[in-house]
């Protein structure tokens, strides 16, 4: 599989999410050159990584969601949480001895862009519409400031 490649019709419009998932693009890239590298160490570090940044772009992501008033937020978390039991199970199984490298790198190429372009596109709207609202009633070091540092740092 060639390394992904980030186009621009998975751009929500909303920049920090989409710095988040460019960062998920590149750990899934990390995974294929961790894994070419033979060394099983390497391999765990990045899935673990990918794993936790991306339940972390997830919590922030429902926030942002939660804040703007999206009418579907429940529903997507319930995506979230989905996706959160299937990418442990690669783990386990890689934990396990099982070499998943090449099952899970696909499954998170198809998946990531496919929730992209639907799920997260669904919502953009909403949320922009409050981030602009937002930044235009409030100084800088808000809401978005501290759950960025909260999730991030």
């Amino acid at each position: 599989m060639a390394l992904l490649v980030w186009q621009d019709d998975l751009n929500t419009g909303i920049e920090v999410i989409d710095h988040q998932h460019m960062r998920i693009v590149e750990m899934i890239n990390h995974l294929q050159i961790a894994q070419k590298s033979m060394e099983k160490v390497a391999v765990a570090e990045v899935i673990d990584e990918l794993i936790d940044y991306t339940m972390s772009h997830f919590a922030f992501e429902e926030e942002l969601m939660e804040e703007a008033g999206y009418p579907f937020s429940h529903a997507h978390k319930r995506v979230h949480e989905i996706f959160g039991k299937r990418v442990n199970e690669y783990r386990m199984r890689f934990q396990a001895g099982e070499d998943v490298t090449d099952e899970l790198r696909n499954m998170l190429a198809r998946w990531l862009f496919n929730h992209i372009r639907g799920d997260d596109k669904a919502y953009a709207e909403s949320v922009r519409r409050h981030l602009d609202q937002f930044s235009r009633e409030h100084e800088q070091g808000g809401w978005l400031s501290r759950t960025l540092k909260r999730l991030f740092h």
